[in-house]
């Protein structure tokens, strides 16, 4: 590893990203303390941080890109550091300014998106072609909601389900919605986490280019990681629309009795709260509400739950980079399920069932749990 190199503008960068308080940082060591990556493995947050006060980068630092930036550090810190922005702007020098270290797996991302407008680098003439069985239309101005499923759901065959099912809920409620298709682009938020700012900043501007042409008001998506973006980022370049995740729309169909849930679900089933969806966000209640409202449905909370919740480890930038087997969050969630007895482990982000999947075929517990998203069991249950 080379000496650490001091950039000249890294400092004015990373100060703009983190706000005052990034200079407030007294190194008492608390995001390195409460940082999931301390459970499998060592990751001194503070270090990284007392780096940037002081203007320099190591420009081959491995640690630079294991922030999945779940927020719990940033929910902690006792002068509002705002770590995660430090760590996006400290990755925008590396990734942007000119340095070459930045991971493999990610340098290949962030070229399929800039290049075709998503993560795996397909047509985008395809990216609907997940709503073709489902008898989805496509949105024209007037129509009363706009569902964006994420890239995940629209290109992934494994977890193209998580749309199909929204998908039939929605037909099945009788809700005005309808798609985009070849129109829409990668929401942009992980790669704006990666460091990739030039990126976000096209992939946001075509989209809300997209919606206002077509006359999109509400926003429906199964990401909350779409959330996060389209309802706390998007405002600042113009794009003002309101977004609403599937597990809060799902229990208003519920409440306003559009949906009558009345097939049983005799199973265990606990709850992953998604960190852009809980610490992020504070949605906490409603999906749970909306699991409860499945009949049969046994609900136990796991450990470290809630604004505890420990990640899967998907977000910033992560789902596209190798985890080492022994360091992988959602193994230790995986198994803090089946030790409470959850038959089934309910998600709501399509990265935390594409880390969860991963879990189940690695750790071959195929026969104990299965990973489901909200969506599917609400499906199955009408």
């Amino acid at each position: 590893m080379q000496a650490l190199t001091p950039y000249k503008d890294a400092i004015d960068i990373v100060k703009e990203a983190g706000g005052e308080a990034f200079e407030q940082c007294y190194q008492c060591g608390l995001c390195s303390g409460t940082c999931p990556w301390n459970l499998v493995t060592s990751f001194i947050v503070r270090r990284l941080i007392h780096q940037a006060q002081l203007g320099l980068v190591d420009f081959e630092d491995d640690d630079l890109w294991l922030c999945a930036t779940c927020g719990a550090c940033v929910a902690r810190c006792p002068r509002g550091v705002e770590i995660i922005d430090i760590m996006r702007a400290m990755r925008n020098v590396v990734a942007e300014v000119g340095a070459a270290k930045v991971p493999d797996s990610l340098r290949i991302t962030a070229k399929n998106i800039a290049s075709a407008g998503n993560p795996q680098g397909e047509a985008r003439e395809i990216r609907g072609n997940w709503a073709e069985e489902s008898k989805v239309k496509t949105f024209t101005e007037g129509t009363e909601l706009l569902y964006f499923s994420c890239c995940v759901p629209a290109y992934d065959p494994k977890v193209r389900r998580i749309a199909q099912a929204t998908a039939g809920i929605l037909n099945k409620a009788g809700v005005d919605f309808g798609i985009l298709g070849a129109k829409e682009s990668c929401c942009g938020e992980s790669i704006r986490k990666a460091g990739n700012e030039s990126i976000f900043q096209s992939l946001a501007n075509s989209n809300i280019q997209a919606f206002t042409e077509s006359g999109v008001s509400k926003v429906l998506v199964s990401s909350p990681h779409c959330y996060h973006t389209f309802k706390n980022e998007y405002p600042a370049l113009g794009g003002n629309f309101e977004v609403v995740h599937t597990a809060q729309y799902l229990l208003e169909l519920i409440r306003d009795q559009k949906l009558k849930l009345t097939k049983e679900l005799n199973k265990k089933v606990a709850y992953q709260d998604p960190c852009y969806l809980g610490r992020h966000n504070g949605i906490y209640d409603e999906p749970r509400e909306v699991l409860r409202s499945i009949p049969g449905l046994e609900l136990i909370e796991l450990p470290d739950s809630r604004e505890e919740s420990i990640c899967c480890g998907g977000g910033g930038g992560r789902i596209w980079i190798e985890t080492k087997k022994g360091e992988r969050f959602s193994d230790l969630r995986l198994e803090q399920a089946i030790e409470a007895g959850a038959e089934i482990l309910a998600v709501a982000c399509p990265y935390c069932m594409l880390n969860f999947d991963d879990s189940v075929l690695t750790m071959d517990k195929g026969e104990i749990i299965e990973i489901r998203d909200i969506s599917e069991l609400v499906w199955g249950a009408i």
